[in-house]
Parts: structure tokens; C-alpha cells; sequence
């Protein structure tokens, strides 16, 4: 599978604004420039799909990507099966995501991150990132392709939001077998978003191990619903699978108040060669002629690799290190980070400690936002 990058153009009252596809973990990202603004789309559904139908400066929005089709059949979406899927992985590849998302820093030998690639008792013995699952799914978006009734173009999908639920200890190595199946569909009237819910279990034991859940937005792909006085929306998320507490969607970062922790965390100009290497092998973030054609002046780094920084950050701030602490994750792409700027996490944790608000920045923009939910600490920290 080699993904592959593209572009196409908006006109707004004579002016072209570029629309930007870029992989996030093996999905596209699409990022919208206008007159220098950048919006993340999946925020701003509605204000885009408004503007679709109006005019600015006397002039109707042309969008020149997009191209009639057959409309998506939510009946046949929703009924679809995905086949199971296999991830095989090792101690080095546990070790390989975390330097590829930072770990141990600009410390080689710092004590709260070395344990994620190195343990003097053997390599068997390192400690796995909490978001290390995240890779586990990277070819499923090319099954989306394959769903009965859904219909899109590849080229405009974007990978808006990422969610994980971990009920296990993860192992340093293992056999997973993935489930997956369409959590959600929602017409946008000129979009679609859908969500696919994967559970993984060990494939030698038969435990549950985690969650993913992650919503793509498919531009051009709405107006599929039966009538036009109420738009189709389904959602059947799993619950309460293993007692997680659920992160409650409409909580926003405090911003008005100091945040609890603030970290600051320099990626390396190679970071984005090095995070391929755990599966996301899109060029935009390794060729600069792609990366080129979809409007950056130079590669740019994985979304989910942003995540991972993000999620790193929580840990050594307001987890003391200790990584199983870990519940939940959410994160929210924003914006694009390239690689070798600093990474400057924010976060605000609850009056219990246990539910945390974060923004991730680089260069004083935000490319991240989400939460992070926490289980108690040990009785010896309390």
C-alpha cells in the first residue's frame, strides 16, 4: 500500500485558496488556506458546508475537486462487515514507536523515559506507550474503500479525530487480532463523517486489550439522507467495555486559568523518517516534491505521531512517569507540524488529578487538542 498525496483548488471571490490532502497515519488530512488562515475542517463542518451553498463578494464558491457521483447508501454502510485483521509486532518495534514519538527526549538516559527502550533485565522487559496502538489499525482506512455503499472520493479524506481505550497492560510483544465495524455516519449535507470502532485482543489469549476509535471526514459525500427536512446521523459507540471512564465530549480547556503543567519537547528534523518506520509510509512526509505539490514548503510530520508527543508529555508531567495510568486517550488534529519545531503541550487536570485537558503547539499555533483520562495513583503518591 503507498498512499499517495494530492491537491486541488477552491475559488472564494476570485481568489484561490489551496486545499491541502496529507496523510495522517495512513489517512489523509485536509487542511484549508485562506488568505493565510488555516481551518481545521473537521471543527468547521458546518461553517463549510454553509458557504458551499452561499456567495462571497457576489460570487458562488466553485469547488473544482469535486464530481457528482452516486450518493452514499447508509443502509448498506451500516450492515457492512470488515474482516478480521492480524498485527504482529516485537520489543523492537515497541521501542522503535517511542523514539519515533520523541522518547527519551534530549536525554539518552532520563529515568522516567529510558524504560521505553531500554531495560537492563532484557529488552522483553520494556515498558510499551500507552498510544502505541494507534498503528495497529494503519490499514484499515484503505478498507474503508471496500465498504457496500460508500461512496467517496479517496482524495478528500481526513482524519479529524483519534480515540483509544486501553483495558490491558500491553505486552512488549504480541499477536493482535483486530475487529472493526462502522460506529458512525453522519450527513453533513456536503460532507460525511464516519466513525470505525476497531477492539483488539490478544490473539493468544483472547483478551480485550483496547479500543480505537477514529473519525474521518469525506468532503464532497453528503446529501445522502432520505429527505431533506432531517439529516441522517447514527451513532452506536461501545461503552463501558472494562469500567474506562468515558471522556465527556463537550469539555473544553480551561484557557482562562494557568494550565497545571506546561512541557516543552523539541521533535528532530528527522522525526517524521523516523516515525515511518512504524508503518506510516505516505511520502508528503518524507518527499519534499510531494510534499511540495500539496502546498508545504517541506515534509511534514504525522498527526498521530503529534499524539504521541502529546500523550508523552501528560505522562511525565502528571503521571510521574508511570504510563499505566493511562485510560483513555483523545486527540483532535489541527494543524500541521513539521519536523525539528518544539512541540509545547499544555495541560489542565481536574480537581481529582485523574482527567486532563491538553493543547499541543508549535510555533505558537495549536496543531492538537484532546484529553486524556487517568486512573488513581498509586496509595504511596496520595
Amino acid at each position: 500500500m503507498r498512499p499517495i498525496g494530492g491537491h486541488g483548488t477552491v475559488e472564494i471571490g476570485g481568489a484561490l485558496s489551496e486545499i491541502f490532502f496529507a496523510y495522517t497515519c495512513c489517512t489523509r488530512s485536509l487542511y484549508s488556506r485562506v488568505g493565510g488562515l488555516e481551518l481545521n475542517l473537521i471543527e468547521e463542518i458546518d461553517w463549510f458546508s454553509s458557504i458551499l451553498t452561499t456567495t462571497h463578494d457576489e460570487q458562488k464558491l466553485k469547488i473544482s475537486t469535486m464530481e457528482e457521483g452516486p450518493s452514499i447508501n447508509p443502509d448498506l454502510v451500516l450492515k457492512f462487515q470488515f474482516s478480521e485483521s492480524i498485527y504482529e509486532y516485537t520489543e523492537r518495534d515497541v521501542a522503535l514507536y517511542a523514539l519515533g514519538v520523541g522518547a527519551p527526549g534530549p536525554n539518552p538516559v532520563d529515568p522516567l523515559e529510558l524504560p521505553f527502550v531500554y531495560h537492563p533485565k532484557g529488552q522483553e522487559f520494556v515498558r510499551v506507550l500507552p498510544t502505541f496502538p494507534v498503528v495497529w489499525p494503519f490499514s484499515l482506512t484503505e478498507s474503508l474503500k471496500s465498504v457496500d455503499g460508500l461512496h467517496y472520493d479517496p482524495k478528500l479524506l481526513l482524519h479529524g479525530e483519534q480515540y483509544l481505550e486501553i483495558y490491558k497492560q500491553l505486552p512488549t510483544r504480541g499477536r493482535i487480532r483486530s475487529s472493526s465495524r462502522i460506529s458512525g455516519l453522519h450527513d453533513k449535507v456536503k460532507a460525511a463523517i464516519v466513525e470505525v470502532e476497531v477492539l483488539s485482543h490478544d490473539d493468544g489469549t483472547g483478551e480485550l486489550l483496547c479500543l480505537n476509535r477514529f473519525t474521518v471526514f469525506l468532503r464532497g459525500a453528503g446529501g445522502f439522507s432520505p429527505t431533506s427536512s432531517k439529516l441522517f446521523s447514527y451513532s452506536e459507540r461501545t461503552t463501558n467495555l472494562d469500567r474506562v471512564t468515558p471522556i465527556p465530549p463537550t469539555i473544553k480547556a480551561s484557557t482562562s486559568s494557568p494550565p497545571t503543567a506546561v512541557f516543552e519537547d523539541q521533535s528532530q528534523t528527522s522525526q517524521a523518517l523516523l516515525y515511518r518506520l512504524s508503518g506510516d509510509y505516505n511520502p508528503i512526509h518524507a518527499d519534499p516534491a510531494i510534499a511540495g505539490q500539496a502546498g508545504f514548503d517541506r515534509p511534514i510530520l504525522m498527526g498521530l505521531c503529534s499524539l504521541g508527543y502529546a500523550v508523552r508529555a501528560v505522562i511525565r508531567c502528571l503521571c510521574f512517569g508511570d504510563s499505566g495510568r493511562v485510560q483513555s486517550v483523545q486527540g483532535r488534529f489541527l494543524s500541521h507540524v513539521f519536523p525539528g519545531e518544539k512541540l509545547v503541550t499544555e495541560m489542565w487536570a481536574d480537581a481529582s488529578g485523574n482527567k486532563v485537558t491538553y493543547i499541543c503547539k508549535a510555533n505558537g499555533r495549536s496543531v492538537l487538542s484532546g484529553f486524556v483520562t487517568l486512573t488513581p495513583p498509586p496509595a504511596s503518591r496520595l
